[in-house]
C-alpha cells in the first residue's frame, strides 16, 4: 500500500498538519500521532465443515484522555492493522468534535461474513470477544456495529462477554437491538447526522436543499439513512446510488430519470446493501459502472463507503457542479485530492464531523444503559440535531477564523480539545 493511499499515514498527515497550525508542543504531538494501545490477536474458530480456521483480528485504543475509548468492529477482507489504527484515530477526533465524554478505538476481523453461514459469524465474534473482552468495559472501552457488523452480531458479542463476567453489563457494546438495551434512533442516526451537516452546509452558502441533487458511493446502512434523509428532511433529489455487488464481486452505480427512489431501492436490497440488479432493472433503473457516481452532475457527493476513494487521480473525474462534498465514510478523501477540492472551492464536510451521528446516539444509548430509562425516538433525533448543529458551527467558524479549509478547522477544535485533557491530566 503506497503512503497516498494508506489511512494510518494519511490521518498523521493531517494532524501534522494541525498541529503545526496550532503550533502544539511536540510532546503532545508525538503522544497524538500514535495509539496507546492496541492488540493483535489470532482467533481459532470450527466452521460448519469441521475444519478449524484461525483469523486475524484487531483491537486499538488510540486515545483515552476524554474518556471511554469508543469505536466500532468491522469485519471486512482487505482488514489492516494501518486501517484499524486510522480509524481508531480518526473515532478520537470524532467524539472530541461532536463533544461528547469519550475517546476513541476501532476494532476489525480479517474475514469475509459473506462467504459464511450465521453460525460461523456468531463462533467468530464470540471468539473476538473472549480474545480482547479483558480491555472491553463499559468504562473502558465500548465497541459498535461498522462495516459488515449489525445488531445481531453486537448482542452475541454482548451474551459473550456477559457470560465470562458472570453479570449484565449493557454499556459494554452499543448498536444494541432494541430487547438488548439499545437505543431508539440508533439505526439511521449516522445518516441522519450526515443530513443535518448537509442542511447546515446548505444554509451557509445560501442554496435552496429543494433545488439540490446528490449522488452517494454505497447504499448500507448509512448510505440508505443519508438518501432517504435527503428526500424526506431536505426535499432534494438522489441522482444515484453505487453499492458493491457481493455475488458478482463488483460495483454497479444505479440511476433513473429524475432520480432514484431511495425507499424503493431499500426493498431489494440485502442486508449488506447489495440492490437486486434484476429487480432495479424490471422497475427502469439503468445500471452503470460502479465509479459512475462520481462524475455526476450532482450539487452533493457523498462516498458512504470504503477510504481512499477519491484521490489525486479520482478527483479529476468529479464535475464542477459540485459545491458540497460531505464524507459520510470515514477517509474517503486522500490529502493530494484535498488540495484540489479546496483549490476549487468545494465545500468538504469532513469525515470525523460528517459522520459523527453514529456515535454520538451511542454515547446516547451508553447513558440510557447506565440509568436504566430510555428515550423516545423523537427525543434521540432531537438531542442528536442540536449536538450536529453545534458542532457543525464550531468547525465552520474555526476555520474561518484560522483561515483553513473545513478538514482543518475540525482538526483544531478536536486536537485541542484532546490536547486539553491530555494536558489536565498530567501526561504532557
Amino acid at each position: 500500500m503506497t503512503e497516498e493511499l494508506n489511512p494510518f499515514a494519511i490521518a498523521q498527515k493531517q494532524l501534522d498538519q494541525a498541529a503545526e497550525i496550532m503550533g502544539l508542543d511536540q510532546a503532545t504531538h508525538e503522544l497524538l500521532r500514535w495509539p496507546m494501545r492496541e492488540m493483535h490477536v489470532r482467533l481459532p474458530v470450527r466452521m460448519d465443515d469441521g475444519n478449524v480456521k484461525v483469523f486475524q483480528a484487531f483491537r486499538v485504543q488510540y486515545n483515552g484522555a476524554r474518556g471511554p475509548t469508543k469505536g466500532g468492529i468491522r469485519y471486512h477482507p482487505s482488514e489492516t492493522i494501518d486501517t484499524v489504527r486510522a480509524l481508531a484515530a480518526w473515532m478520537t477526533w470524532k467524539t472530541a468534535v461532536a463533544d461528547i465524554p469519550l475517546g476513541g478505538g476501532k476494532g476489525g476481523i480479517i474475514c469475509n461474513p459473506n462467504e459464511m453461514s450465521e453460525w460461523e459469524r456468531e463462533r467468530l465474534s464470540r471468539a473476538y470477544i473472549r480474545a480482547v473482552g479483558s480491555v472491553l468495559g463499559a468504562n473502558l472501552d465500548v465497541p459498535a456495529p461498522d462495516v459488515a457488523t449489525n445488531p445481531q452480531i453486537m448482542s452475541w458479542m454482548l451474551d459473550e462477554y456477559e457470560t465470562i463476567v458472570g453479570y449484565h453489563a449493557p454499556g459494554v457494546i452499543t448498536g444494541k437491538p432494541l430487547p438488548m438495551g439499545g437505543s431508539a434512533g440508533r439505526g439511521p442516526a449516522t445518516g441522519i447526522g450526515v443530513v443535518v451537516h448537509i442542511r447546515e452546509a446548505l444554509k451557509r452558502l445560501g442554496i435552496d436543499s429543494k433545488t439540490t441533487s446528490i449522488s452517494i458511493q454505497g447504499f448500507g446502512n448509512v448510505a440508505q439513512s443519508a438518501a432517504v434523509n435527503f428526500v424526506d428532511m431536505l426535499g432534494g433529489t438522489v441522482l444515484c446510488v453505487s453499492c458493491w455487488d457481493h455475488k458478482a464481486r463488483t460495483s454497479y452505480t444505479y440511476t433513473k430519470a429524475g432520480g432514484v427512489d431511495p425507499h424503493y431501492l431499500q426493498t431489494i436490497a440485502d442486508a449488506y446493501g447489495t440492490i437486486d440488479k434484476e429487480a432495479a432493472l424490471d422497475a427502469g433503473y439503468e445500471v452503470e459502472d460502479g465509479n459512475a457516481w462520481l462524475s455526476k452532475e450532482a450539487d452533493i457527493l457523498i462516498p458512504a463507503a470504503i477510504e481512499g476513494v477519491i484521490t489525486g487521480d479520482t478527483v479529476k473525474s468529479i464535475s464542477p457542479q459540485v459545491k458540497i462534498l460531505a464524507e459520510a465514510a470515514n477517509g474517503p478523501t486522500t490529502p493530494e485530492a484535498d488540495l484540489v477540492l479546496h483549490e476549487r472551492g468545494t465545500y468538504v464536510i469532513p469525515d470525523f464531523l460528517c459522520n459523527s451521528g453514529g456515535v454520538t446516539v451511542s454515547y446516547f444509548e451508553q447513558v440510557q444503559n447506565a440509568y436504566g430509562y430510555y428515550w423516545e425516538e423523537a427525543d434521540v433525533h432531537q438531542r442528536l440535531d442540536k449536538k450536529m448543529t453545534s458542532a457543525f458551527h464550531a468547525v465552520h467558524e474555526t476555520a474561518l477564523k484560522h483561515k483553513v479549509d473545513n478538514r482543518m478547522g475540525a482538526y483544531i477544535v478536536a486536537v485541542s480539545r484532546v490536547a486539553e485533557a491530555c494536558k489536565l491530566r498530567g501526561w504532557v
